[in-house]
């Protein structure tokens, strides 16, 4: 577990300026957008926004800038990855569960955005970013994997469900409401983050 908190602390500790330099522009222009047509402001809407284009961010950067030395090619035999790690190891935490983990805020921000209730479209959302993203892999000297397509798919349906069960318990409520669990369930994951970091 010590291999997943440092390649978790790599990726945050690569990715910070380039999150808290976005999160400034970003909340500076929301900000005047706001005053200049005098609307109201949804601290878990925007919140979500942030969290969404953070994302995104480290993304780029796991999926660009890791050095995989030896992992190069087309793999298209299917689970031919997936059974070559031993259950519990170093590689499988970062290969098996990082594709899965790495999907799955997919999953639930593209539910959120898009209001869906239907799981096909998420996966179909997800396996299209997923080949995308592998064929970039490949121009940049690094592999296509097709286990990791079916991984990522997995997360991306995880992340929908997550997204169905907190729709279902938080759906109704009202917006103030919403506000403060969305600031208790950051805060929380900030808690858990920083346990994992430090």
């Amino acid at each position: 577990m010590s291999d997943l908190t440092n390649y978790i602390r790599d990726v945050m500790f690569s990715t910070w300026p380039m999150i808290v330099l976005t999160c400034i522009v970003l909340i500076s222009l929301r900000i005047a957008y706001l005053i200049k047509n005098k609307q109201k402001f949804v601290f878990h809407q925007d919140l979500t926004t942030l969290l969404f284009i953070g994302y995104i961010l480290c993304m780029f950067q796991i999926v660009t800038s890791q050095d995989v030395p030896g992992e190069h090619g087309i793999n298209i035999t299917l689970f031919k990855e997936l059974t070559r790690y031993e259950l519990g190891s170093r590689l499988f935490y970062k290969n098996i569960i990082g594709n899965i983990a790495l999907f799955m805020p997919f999953g639930f921000f593209t539910s959120y955005y898009l209001k869906l209730d239907r799981k096909r479209f998420v996966l179909f959302l997800t396996m299209v970013v997923s080949i995308v993203i592998e064929f970039i892999q490949l121009k940049i000297g690094r592999a296509f994997d097709v286990d990791d397509v079916i991984l990522n798919v997995l997360g991306g349906f995880l992340g929908y469900v997550i997204y169905r069960i907190i729709d279902k318990l938080f759906g109704n409520f009202d917006e103030n409401i919403k506000g403060s669990i969305t600031l208790l369930l950051l805060l929380f994951g900030i808690v858990i983050l920083m346990i994992i970091i430090i």
